[in-house]
């Protein structure tokens, strides 16, 4: 009798349990840190002054400096200080970026005037890269917290826009017109029957927009700043401080990581019946 039995791990067939996916979702990383502090050491061994594989105590201790220790000079935390101004700026530029892409957006996909007017313009305004106009901005905002905000805005508000008019002109016709021959008036349509169908997939959308969002406020932190993750990166490879910069990254991988947890789980938790449709 031929053998049915389903595979762990090869094949396309192959179901591996929870258990076992996050055991072997923790091959890679373990592979890596080990390839790493392979060659850290051996980097280390012939040159005890090599600063471009740090050991990993070496990143412990200067890990520790930037969080623990104050600096001379501004009297505060440096990992602290860095962290919160960068939080501040990709909150704030995210968030008016998903108001103003979702009110854009709905809009553009219910109204087809509207669309018909600034689809066309937004689909093509949104292939420009963000950061090729982070100049004008500059020239035009200054090079303090409005200019970099703005960078933020402008990249994530022209995608989610796009995104959003996709997404609103896919719902189904006939949707509307029962709404209308219902009575519900045109305001209704918009805020009662399309908006609550478009805010799990902004969540979505928002989600894949924050990986660009980084690396705007990085750039723009790295080009004009005092404070800030990216500023610190840059600010420490004059003095080739990868001690510090691999903390640093990661720490921002981290955070990274931490929003789009955060978003999976109001989707989870608020928006279920758009989880289980996907």
């Amino acid at each position: 009798m031929k053998n049915t039995r389903i595979p762990l791990f090869w094949g396309i067939h192959a179901q591996p349990g929870p258990l076992f996916a996050r055991t072997l979702s923790c091959i890679p990383f373990i592979i890596a840190v080990a390839l790493y502090g392979h060659f850290s050491a051996e980097r280390l061994r012939v040159n005890s002054e090599d600063k471009i594989l740090p050991s990993f105590s070496q990143m412990a201790k200067a890990t520790y400096s930037m969080a623990f220790t104050k600096d001379r000079r501004t009297d505060d935390y440096l990992l602290r200080k860095d962290t919160v101004a960068s939080l501040k700026r990709i909150v704030i530029g995210v968030s008016v970026a998903a108001v103003v892409g979702l009110w854009l957006g709905i809009n553009m996909g219910v109204f087809r005037g509207m669309g018909a007017v600034f689809g066309a313009f937004f689909i093509f305004v949104s292939i420009i890269p963000p950061l090729a106009v982070l100049p004008i901005l500059f020239m035009t905002f200054g090079v303090d917290e409005l200019a970099k905000i703005m960078l933020i805005i402008i990249g994530g508000a022209l995608a989610i826009t796009r995104s959003m008019y996709l997404e609103v002109s896919k719902i189904p016709r006939e949707q509307i017109i029962k709404a209308c021959t219902l009575g519900a008036s045109q305001m209704a349509i918009v805020y009662r029957i399309i908006l609550p169908q478009m805010l799990p997939r902004l969540i979505d959308t928002i989600r894949i927009v924050l990986g660009a969002s980084w690396l705007f406020l990085i750039a723009a932190e790295a080009m004009a700043s005092t404070e800030g993750l990216g500023y610190r990166i840059y600010l420490m490879q004059r003095h080739f401080a990868m001690d510090v910069i691999i903390p640093y990254v990661l720490w921002l991988t981290f955070l990274g990581f931490v929003f789009d947890r955060a978003l999976r789980w109001v989707l989870e938790t608020f928006f279920r019946w758009y989880c289980e449709t996907k």
